[in-house]
Order: structure tokens, then C-alpha cells, then sequence
């Protein structure tokens, strides 16, 4: 699997943000899910370098890449790394957190973006509010504030058979890898640290500001408001259009790489 040997440093405004730049070609630039790191894509980064530029930042206070020191957003961190390669514009391909990463830098930073892909999320707006994800993120934040790693661990890879599924039915080895890699990144910060994330807000009313192409793809057993915001998303741009990979959750990469890489791929030739 790719690591942290293949990766580059980024000096940027706020410390050392890691990177993986391999492959040629039109940059695709891949973005994680949250607490997770670049090793999250390594069923598509095979994939796609053997046809395109492919660059999987590590985000900020994630992986290998710096924590924060002061008040940041995310599509400015992403800004900054394209030009520093002169890799833009490209498309921006993100799972989670990744997605919103995705359309936020379509928002704040245009020229930067060729096309946008989201998967397993929408916009920084939209909130989960089924009853399921509102027990889990207590219990996120139980276990944190009670120093509870492992149970944290625990509750995280409930995400990856989601509601209706139980880990026995998943692969062993996606959950191994999202714990390894949520121990990592969770290591890097103490439970009093400051968020120092600021979020982009308005985003549902600047949609038609996103004249890309977009394309999300989500699993069909994502709750029935997710679906609903990737249908609205993709409905409400110029250009876009929704994918929906049957018997997934929330990462249909992971899962279904085959199937997901194929969508991806069908979707960059047609750019």
C-alpha cells in the first residue's frame, strides 16, 4: 500500500501539509474522509494514476499533514496546495468530508476546479438528523470526553456497515484499515485542543455559482436525507448528475471499489 514514504511536504502558511502527487496527465485530486488520511484511496489511486495526475493531500490535522494553529478553512488549505503545483484546475473527487471539501472549493475558489465528485455527502450545510447518526455522534463524543479510544474506534467503523448491516457482512479488512488509520490521525490532537476549523456556510443558495460538471455518487443504504441532498446538489447545479452504488453505505469506494472507479472514470473521460 502507498505510505508515508511516497508522500511530499507542503510548506504551507500554517505548517507542513503532506501529500501523494503521482501518475500524469489532468490533476484528479483525491480527498478523504474524515479522520482517515491519503491511504483511504489506495483501491483508486492505481486506477486513475494510470491515466491522470493524481494528488491525495493528507488535510490539515490529518495523516501526516500539520494540525492547525489557527483558525483555517478547508478550501483555502486545498487553494493554496493546487497553486503551489499549478495543478489547477482540477477535479476534485471527495468522500465525507472530502465532499464537502470538494464543493467548498468549488464555491470559494472557481478557478481552481474543473469538475466535482462527492460522494457521502452534499454540502458543509447539510446535517445528518436520523435518529441512527444522532446516537452515533453522541457516542463519539462520549467516548472522546471519557479518553475511551478504543470505544471510539469502535463506534467510528459503525459507519461502514451503517444502519441496517453489521460488521460481519463487510470485508474485515476495510474496517482494520479505517481504524489504523483513525488512530493515527485521532493521535495527533488532545481532547482540550480547539476546533479551528471555520466553515463555509450559504452554500445551498450559491449552487448555480457551480458551472462544473458534478457528479455524486453515493451508496443506496446512506439515510434518506443524504440522498436527498446529493439528489438536490446535483439537481440544482448547471451540470449535474446523481449515482446511486447499490448495497454500500457510506463507502462505496471501499466496498464496491470497481464499480466506484468505473463511474469515476466513465465520468473523467467525458470531461
Amino acid at each position: 500500500m502507498i505510505g508515508a514514504a511516497d508522500l511530499r511536504s507542503f510548506p504551507s502558511s500554517d505548517g507542513d501539509l503532506a501529500y501523494l502527487d503521482t501518475g500524469s496527465g489532468a490533476p484528479v485530486v483525491l480527498l478523504h474522509a474524515g479522520y482517515v488520511d491519503h491511504r483511504f484511496w489506495h483501491r483508486q489511486i492505481p486506477a486513475l494514476a494510470a491515466e491522470y495526475r493524481v494528488i491525495a493531500p493528507d488535510v490539515r490535522g490529518h495523516g501526516f499533514s500539520a494540525n492547525a494553529s489557527r483558525p483555517f478553512r478547508w478550501a483555502d488549505d486545498l487553494a493554496e496546495l493546487l497553486r503551489h503545483l499549478g495543478a489547477g484546475p482540477a477535479v476534485l473527487v471527495g468522500v465525507s468530508m472530502g465532499g464537502v471539501i470538494a464543493t467548498d472549493t468549488a464555491l470559494e475558489h472557481p478557478e481552481l476546479v474543473r469538475a466535482v465528485v462527492t460522494c457521502g455527502a452534499a454540502t458543509g450545510d447539510f446535517r445528518y438528523t436520523d435518529p441512527w447518526h444522532t446516537e452515533l455522534q453522541a457516542e463519539y463524543a462520549r467516548t472522546l470526553g471519557a479518553g475511551d479510544v478504543e470505544g471510539w474506534l469502535d463506534a467510528f467503523v459503525k459507519v461502514v456497515p451503517g444502519e441496517h448491516r453489521t460488521l460481519e457482512a463487510i470485508d474485515p479488512e476495510i474496517p482494520r484499515l479505517l481504524r489504523e488509520l483513525a488512530l493515527h490521525s485521532i493521535s495527533k490532537h488532545t481532547p482540550d485542543e480547539p476546533d479551528r476549523l471555520v466553515p463555509v456556510t450559504g452554500s445551498w443558495s450559491r449552487l448555480p455559482k457551480i458551472d462544473v460538471p458534478v457528479l455524486t455518487v453515493n451508496g443506496s443504504l446512506e439515510p434518506a436525507d443524504l440522498l436527498a441532498a446529493a439528489e438536490r446538489l446535483a439537481r440544482e447545479v448547471p451540470d449535474g448528475r446523481a449515482e446511486i452504488i447499490e448495497g454500500t453505505d457510506h463507502y462505496p469506494n471501499l466496498e464496491k471499489p470497481q464499480e466506484f472507479n468505473a463511474l469515476l472514470l466513465d465520468f473523467l473521460r467525458g470531461l
